[in-house]
């Protein structure tokens, strides 16, 4: 049996938002509304580039050596936010005392002192070169921002991007401007969802943290900003649906004129749409103009839970079942931008169905992206799914075990690293 120095400590935060471990305690973390105390082996050194956080509206939950959960009156939950390429295990183990404020957009990470370091409950499934903060300073990126404005003064779009770049400090963003991986090509200022969580809600919603674009960029400048992208930056890929629009297949006629203007000037690179694939028929259109890769978002491969998160408008659930079928059968390299919730995504009922799916279709890849969101909110919003949950990093070790060709991971690919899946074009 370990004893209380061989095990994590809990971390909280004081009203002045010092941040210091509480011996007394073990570290607790979240699952679907469930407190656990952290094992060593749920942990990882705290990646270089994470940010702690204290929870203002809660009381952290720490756990005595019976393996009793304690509320801690006085002070508050602390809460790690990782670097792109690690999935969250647990969330904080805290209670809420209050509903507002509705927390900010961020993936909130359990975390705790142990042997001396900062530790975080995540496994890392993507190789971290791209999310490396060295590689995102402002001082050096500035410049290259007003250069390329300087260059393209009249595209509207790459001034939208200049601001997400500089003061969003969006990654992806400054890419377009340093000429390297994955670049942002935003086009549509409407959606047809209303997710809980949406980051670029308009003027009016709860939890927006960045925002919106507010037109429709021509084919013209989202070409003349894609193509020398693809054409000289390392490893390119430029990708429609981010984080600063609505739902690109909604721009769908302007996107089919965009990519066959990228591909008639280049073959070069990767180009890729984000999408909550609400339209088969739109897809298999931008396929045929010349789209490479394409990756559709879910929260869960139930049909109410999904329906709960992105109460979606004018189409169904099915629909978005249909869309990653279809897209892998044209020949898309089919990617699932799989939001996960600790606690949800693992819970047996949800594991099931994600296997059925995965069997069914036989996607490529899994993004396990950490689900940026208010926890509590989300536990209200949504329904618990049945069953035990078996934790992430089991999940996804199944997933390995169950289907070996299937790629697990954070990004969208290069070519360098994609297979090619291309099928006969298809009206």
């Amino acid at each position: 049996m370990k004893t209380r120095k061989e095990l994590p400590v809990l971390l909280v935060a004081d009203k002045d938002g010092e941040i210091y471990d509480d011996p007394r305690y073990i570290a607790g973390g979240m699952s679907g509304g469930d407190f656990l105390p952290i094992k060593p082996s749920d942990l990882i050194p705290l990646p270089d580039g994470s940010r702690f956080y204290y929870i203002s509206k809660g009381l952290p939950v720490g756990f005595a050596n019976e393996g009793i959960p304690v509320v801690i009156d006085g002070v508050y939950p602390v809460a790690a936010f990782l670097p792109p390429g690690y999935t969250r295990t647990y969330f904080p183990a805290y209670e809420e005392v209050q509903p507002h404020p509705i927390l900010p957009l961020w993936s909130y990470t359990a975390a705790a002192w142990y042997k001396g370091k900062f530790y975080a409950a995540a496994v890392r499934v993507a190789w971290m070169k791209k999310a490396d903060p060295k590689l995102h300073d402002d001082n050096v990126i500035g410049p290259l921002v007003e250069g390329k404005i300087r260059q393209f003064p009249k595209n509207r779009l790459l001034k939208h991007l200049s601001k997400c770049a500089m003061f969003y400090h969006c990654f992806a963003a400054k890419n377009i401007f340093v000429g390297r991986w994955e670049a942002p090509l935003p086009t549509s200022p409407s959606c047809n969802a209303r997710c809980i969580g949406c980051l670029s809600l308009q003027e009016g919603e709860c939890c927006a943290s960045q925002d919106r674009i507010a037109f429709v960029p021509t084919p013209e400048e989202i070409t003349e900003a894609a193509v020398p992208h693809l054409m000289h930056a390392e490893d390119p890929i430029v990708s429609f649906g981010q984080g600063c629009e609505g739902e690109p297949l909604v721009q769908s006629k302007t996107l089919v004129k965009a990519v066959s203007m990228m591909r008639n000037a280049t073959l070069h690179g990767i180009i890729n749409l984000n999408t909550n694939g609400f339209s088969s028929e739109r897809i298999r259109a931008i396929r045929d103009a010349g789209l490479d890769s394409i990756r559709i978002s879910l929260n869960s491969c139930d049909r109410n839970r999904y329906n709960q998160y992105y109460r979606p408008r004018g189409y169904r659930f099915e629909d978005v079942m249909e869309s990653i079928a279809v897209s892998k059968k044209v020949g898309l390299f089919t990617s699932l931008n799989y939001i996960v919730f600790p606690g949800y995504t693992d819970r047996q009922d949800e594991v099931d169905k994600l296997f059925k799916l995965v069997a069914k279709t036989k996607v490529d890849l899994i993004q396990m992206r950490n689900f940026s969101i208010d926890p509590v909110l989300y536990m209200k919003s949504v329904n618990r799914p049945e069953g035990k949950a078996i934790g992430v990093r089991t999940l996804i070790r199944k997933l390995k075990q169950e289907f070996p060709k299937l790629k697990i991971g954070y990004f969208n690919l290069p070519k360098s690293e994609l297979k090619s899946t291309k099928a006969k074009r298809t009206c």
